[in-house]
C-alpha cells in the first residue's frame, strides 16, 4: 500500500471507549476499586500496560476474564495505531502512529550501542513555524496529551528489540507549546516505566515562559535550546518565534534553568551553507554562549530536492568546529541516524498526508 493510502485506509479506534494510558497506578487501583476488584488488580493492570506494554487485555493473564471482559466495554488501552514502520540499515526504526480522530504523528527508535532512545512527539504538526523544518510543512492540528505521549513508547516498546531506556522530546511539535502534558508524561515515565528524569531530554526553540516554568517544576531533564543562529537577525529568519523571545531573553531563561536544576544544556546547531556557518559565525556563537555551561551539537543540513539550503563541506564544518573549540566550548557533530528511512521528522507524516514535500531538512526528529 503506498504511504499516501494509509491514513485514508485506517479505520482508527472507537471515540467513545475512555483511554487508561496516562493513568497511574494510584488512579488504576480506584479504577478497579470502583469496578468492584480488589485493589491489587490496579496494580497488575498498571504493570500490563507500562512494563509489559500489553496492547490488549486479553493479554493480561493474571485478570479474572469477567474484569478484562468489563475493561474492553468500557475502555481502549490507548496505543496509538500503528501505520507503517520502518526499519534503517543503522538500526533505527522510523514509526508513523495515528490516534483514535485520525491525526497522524511520528515517533523514532534509535540505538546507540547499549543505550536505547525514543525520539517522542508532544504534538501533531507545529506551531513554531521553523522554515527548515519539514513539521512544519503540515501546520498545527492539535497538542497530544500526556497518555498519547506515552502510548507512542508503549508502541515502540511492543516492537522494539531492546530495551528503551532514554527519551528525547525532538519528535513533531514544540513540547514547550504543551508544557502541561509534556510534564505530566514526564512524571509518568518516571512513576510507571522508572526511566530516570535524568535520561529525559526537551527540546525546545526557545519558549521562554515554558523555560521558566520547567525551572520551577524538580524536573532535573537535560534542556535542548534549539539556537541555529548567533544573532537575532538571522535567528529570526529561520525560527519565527526568534521575534518574540530575543536571544539575549533566551539565554538568560536558559542560566536560570541551570542554576535551578544543576544541569548543563545542549545547543543545537543546524549549519546551513553560507547562511550560518562562517568562522566569523562560530565565533559569534561562543562569545555568545559565554558563561553558559553545555556543548553546542553540530548538525550538518541534509539536503532534499527542492530545498533552498545546502549542507556545507566537510571542510567548512569543521572549520566551524575548530574556531568554537578555540573559544573552550566543546563542540560535537550529531550522528544523522534512518536517513534511508525519511528520518527528518515530519516526512513520512507529509507523505501520508500527500502534502508538498519541498522545503525540508532537519527538524528536531532528525538530530539523532
Amino acid at each position: 500500500m503506498q504511504t499516501a493510502d494509509l491514513l485514508a485506509d485506517s479505520s482508527g479506534r472507537e471515540e467513545n471507549l475512555l483511554p487508561l494510558v496516562g493513568r497511574t497506578a494510584a488512579e488504576l487501583e480506584d479504577l478497579a476499586a470502583e469496578m468492584k476488584q480488589p485493589r491489587f488488580r490496579g496494580r497488575q493492570l498498571s504493570r500490563w500496560i507500562y512494563h509489559r506494554c500489553a496492547g490488549d487485555f486479553d493479554r493480561m493473564s493474571d485478570l479474572p476474564l469477567t474484569f478484562r471482559e468489563e475493561l474492553k466495554r468500557r475502555f481502549q488501552l490507548g496505543h496509538p495505531e500503528m501505520l507503517q514502520h520502518l526499519r534503517s540499515r543503522d538500526g533505527s526504526i522510523k514509526y508513523l502512529l495515528q490516534y483514535g480522530d485520525r491525526v497522524a504523528i511520528e515517533a523514532v527508535y534509535l540505538p546507540f550501542g547499549r543505550y536505547v532512545s525514543a525520539c517522542l512527539s508532544s504534538q501533531a504538526g507545529c506551531a513554531a513555524g521553523c522554515r527548515f523544518c519539514a513539521t512544519a510543512l503540515g501546520g498545527f492540528q492539535r497538542n497530544l496529551t500526556a497518555g498519547e505521549i506515552i502510548g507512542q513508547l508503549l508502541a515502540i516498546q511492543s516492537d522494539a528489540p531492546s530495551r528503551i531506556g532514554h527519551i528525547v522530546y525532538m519528535g513533531m511539535g514544540e513540547p514547550l507549546f504543551n508544557l502541561d502534558a509534556v510534564i505530566q508524561s514526564v512524571r509518568l515515565l518516571r512513576a510507571e516505566m522508572g526511566i530516570s528524569v535524568r535520561n529525559i531530554t526537551i527540546s525546545t526553540v526557545g519558549v521562554v515562559p515554558g523555560i521558566q516554568r520547567l525551572a520551577e517544576e524538580g524536573l532535573p531533564v537535560t534542556l535542548a535550546l534549539s539556537l541555529h543562529a548567533a544573532d537575532d537577525e538571522i535567528r529570526s529568519q529561520l525560527i519565527p518565534t526568534g521575534r518574540k523571545w530575543p536571544l539575549a531573553e533566551i539565554l538568560s531563561a536558559c542560566r536560570t534553568y541551570y542554576e535551578r536544576t544543576g544541569r548543563r544544556l545542549t545547543f543545537e546547531y543546524i549549519l546551513l551553507e553560507g547562511i550560518n556557518d562562517s568562522p566569523e559565525q562560530a565565533r559569534a556563537l561562543g562569545k555568545r554562549l559565554a558563561g553558559l555551561p553545555g556543548n553546542v551539537n553540530l548538525i550538518p543540513y541534509n539536503p532534499v530536492p527542492g530545498a533552498p539550503y545546502r549542507r556545507p563541506s566537510s571542510s567548512r564544518i569543521q572549520a566551524f568546529r575548530d574556531e568554537l573549540e578555540k573559544m573552550g566550548r566543546a563542540a560535537t557533530q550529531r550522528m544523522t541516524r534512518g536517513l534511508d528511512v525519511n528520518a527528518a521528522c515530519g516526512q513520512l507524516r507529509l507523505q501520508a498526508a500527500d502534502l508538498p514535500a519541498t522545503n525540508l531538512a532537519l527538524s528536531a526528529g532528525a538530530r539523532q
